[in-house]
C-alpha cells in the first residue's frame, strides 16, 4: 500500500446467506453492474457488491492514487469488517485484474477466482481504448463522451434491443466524477501479472466475450493456459459488459465454479479441473 495511505470504509450490497461471493467492478463502474446477477447468486450464497473507493457510493480519499495496493487493502479490509476470512472473489474488467492481484497476494483469504473480460496484463490496445475516452471527455464533453462508451462496451445487437441504456449512460455521466476512475486508469495502464499467474492455484474461472472492444478475447486463452485447471467460458456476441448482457450465463457459471470449490473445500480434497 502506498505511503501514508490507509483503507477506506466500502459502501456495498449484501444479499443473502452462505458462503461469500465478492462482485468487483470496473473502472467508472458501480455495484450497480452487477444488479441482474445478485438477487439470483444471493438465493445460495452470501453475495457482497462494494463500490470501490472513488466510485458509487464509496468516498474518495484526498491524494489517492487509485493503486492495485490501496484498492486491495480496501477490499480485505471491507471483508475483515464482514467477518469474511475468505471468499470468492468475482472480478469484472479492472475489477478481474483486482481479482487476480488478491488471488496472487492473499491466496489465503482466496476460495476461487472469476475473471470476466480480465486480462494477466494491460495491453496497447486496451490502453489505447482508455485514452481514447479520456480525451473525448476532456475535448467533446459528456455527450460525445458517453455515445463512444455506449459503441465500446456494449454489443451493438444488445443496445438496439434495451435503448434505455443510451439515455441512461448520459445522465450518469452528466452526474458523476470521472477523476478517480481516470486515476484507477492510469495505474491501471502498469498492471502486467504474466510471469506470475500460473502460481495461482485456486479454482478458476475465466468469462471472457469474443466481441469485446476493450479487452482482446486473446486474453482469456492466456489466462486460461497459464492458471492450472482454469475453467474458460466464452460467449460469442457479447460486448465488454458480460453480467448486463449475458446476466443468465454469468450466474451459471459463477455458480458452477463456486459449488465445486466449495465442495472440495468441504472434503479436503483437491478442487477438479
Amino acid at each position: 500500500m502506498a505511503e501514508g495511505a490507509a483503507p477506506i470504509e466500502l459502501w456495498a450490497r449484501e444479499e443473502g446467506r452462505g458462503p461469500p461471493v465478492v462482485l468487483l467492478h470496473g473502472a467508472a463502474g458501480s455495484h450497480t453492474v452487477w444488479n441482474g446477477v445478485v438477487g439470483r447468486l444471493a438465493k445460495k450464497y452470501r453475495v457482497l457488491a462494494p463500490d470501490l473507493r472513488g466510485h458509487g457510493k464509496s468516498p474518495a480519499p484526498a491524494g489517492s492514487t487509485y493503486s492495485f495496493e490501496e484498492m486491495m487493502a480496501d477490499v480485505l479490509h471491507f471483508a475483515d469488517g464482514r467477518s469474511i476470512d475468505s471468499a470468492h472473489w468475482v472480478g469484472l474488467s479492472g475489477g478481474a485484474l483486482l481479482a487476480l492481484r488478491i488471488a496472487l497476494d492473499a491466496p489465503e483469504r482466496t476460495r476461487s477466482l472469476t475473471m470476466i473480460s480480465g486480462a494477466a496484463y494491460v495491453d496497447a490496445h486496451t490502453r489505447s481504448i482508455a485514452e481514447r475516452w479520456s480525451d473525448l471527455y476532456a475535448k467533446e464533453g459528456g455527450d460525445a463522451f458517453a455515445l463512444r462508451l455506449l459503441k465500446d462496451l456494449y454489443y451493438p445487437d444488445w443496445v438496439e434491443a434495451h435503448l434505455e441504456v443510451a439515455d441512461e449512460l448520459r445522465r450518469e455521466v452528466k452526474r458523476r466524477d470521472f477523476g478517480p476512475a481516470v486515476a484507477w486508469g492510469r495505474a491501471m495502464a502498469k498492471f502486467d501479472e504474466k510471469n506470475r499467474i500460473a502460481s495461482v492455484r485456486a479454482p478458476t474461472l475465466i468469462v471472457q466475450a469474443m466481441d469485446d472492444q476493450v479487452v482482446d478475447a486473446s486474453h482469456g486463452r492466456i489466462l486460461r493456459q497459464s492458471i492450472l485447471h482454469a475453467q474458460m467460458r466464452i460467449l460469442a456476441n457479447t460486448g465488454h459488459l458480460v453480467p448486463v448482457e449475458r446476466p443468465a450465463e454469468t450466474i451459471e457459471a459463477i455458480e458452477a465454479l463456486v459449488d465445486g470449490a466449495e465442495a472440495a473445500r468441504a472434503s479436503g480434497a483437491p478442487p477438479a479441473p
